[in-house]
């Protein structure tokens, strides 16, 4: 194959893409807004799982590496409702299939693994457009153009990529994570660390509040607790919120839990970062495109939802199918894209329901999920 893959974006989408071009002999460049790998924090922990993530990573020829940075232990999970009762307890024995990294380690491994220059940093696209030719143009903010028979947009919800395919954009969903973190929490935060656990923590609201309002958190690598709290209210609530002023938006997002244990609350009050809101955006459910020669997309660009665990998982997916799918028609790249395509449409459409119904229904679902162990079902 002599066809040059462009890639737009080095999230873990387009990297895999990379990675499993580069295993099938496939050239490819990713061009990178951000100016180095390290120009900003990469999030926090995910889970990886055994029936799509994992199968990327064995796609890239990546499995031993990512195997040495997974956080043993951190499958454990943990229930509590909003008084600091435990509903669940369940530790990791080490047999769950959806085991927990960070975010950086995963994408630095991704990095190491591709040939040096094949990501070009520091490039923000101003705009693409499709030339006469069939061919596709990006602009970049410096000045510089690339033009290219083979375009992918794996640059996230903002895509801009995506307007070649479709005239989607995001829309908030109606709720936004405010994250916090705690660090050194063993010595430092010990009533947090205790209320956490080992794993991921899951707290839960009373009655009608229980699907709109609850806090979630995990125990990163280290003594680092990372909390994500969940509210559904309007973007004009949340712009009431001077998030610049730290001390002030703390006090306004925790004052939406008084009455709540404290061994709870402290995550947001103890917080030793600003808390950075996170509004929760999507594209349609079932969001598809007609074919476009020369061009489509990965991971949210494509397909974006609200979390549930899934979206790095499916990123990946899709950057190792997509890259299989060139490789298996090498002389056919409109075969190769149409082959991707037609499994991507459906997958994501269910996925992105299932993400839609998590996220509407979290505190339901975790209460049906306890109420189903407690019979014994």
């Amino acid at each position: 194959m002599t066809t040059h893959v462009t890639i737009i974006g080095a999230g873990l989408g387009g990297l895999t893409l990379a990675r499993v071009l580069h295993v099938n002999g496939i050239p490819a460049t990713v061009y990178e807004a951000e100016a180095s790998p390290m120009a900003r924090l990469q999030g926090g922990m995910l889970d990886i799982h055994d029936y799509n993530g994992q199968l990327a990573l064995k796609a890239a020829d990546l499995m031993d590496e990512f195997r040495a940075i997974i956080l043993e232990g951190r499958q454990a999970t943990r229930v509590i409702d909003w008084k600091g009762t435990v509903l669940l307890d369940e530790p990791d024995d080490g047999t769950g299939g959806r085991p927990e990294v960070q975010r950086g380690e995963l994408r630095q491994i991704l990095l190491d693994s591709l040939p040096d220059g094949t990501v070009r940093w520091g490039h923000k696209v101003s705009g693409t457009r499709t030339l006469t030719d069939g061919r596709h143009e990006v602009a970049f903010a410096d000045g510089s153009i690339v033009v290219t028979d083979l375009l992918v947009g794996a640059d996230g919800a903002w895509s801009r990529v995506r307007p070649l395919l479709s005239d989607a954009t995001p829309e908030y969903f109606g709720r936004a994570f405010v994250e916090t973190y705690l660090y050194d929490s063993e010595t430092r935060h010990p009533v947090a660390a205790r209320t956490v656990g080992g794993g991921s923590l899951f707290v839960l609201a009373p009655g009608e509040d229980a699907n709109g309002k609850w806090i979630g958190a995990h125990r990163e690598r280290g003594e680092t607790l990372h909390a994500y709290v969940v509210l559904a209210k309007s973007e004009e609530w949340f712009d009431t919120i001077d998030f610049t002023d730290s001390d002030a938006a703390t006090a306004r997002i925790a004052a939406e839990f008084d009455g709540w244990a404290p061994e709870i609350t402290t995550l947001i009050t103890d917080t030793d970062t600003a808390p950075v809101l996170r509004p929760l955006n999507w594209l349609p459910i079932g969001h598809r495109w007609d074919r476009v020669p020369g061009a489509t997309l990965v991971g949210d660009a494509a397909h974006l939802s609200p979390p549930d665990g899934e979206g790095a998982n499916l990123a990946m997916q899709d950057g190792a199918e997509l890259a299989l799918a060139i490789a298996a028609h090498p002389d056919d790249i409109e075969a190769a894209l149409t082959s991707y395509e037609e499994a991507l449409f459906p997958r994501s459409a269910a996925a992105a329901t299932a993400a839609v119904a998590t996220n509407e229904a979290m505190g339901q679902m975790l209460i049906d999920g306890l109420n189903h162990d407690e019979r014994g079902a």
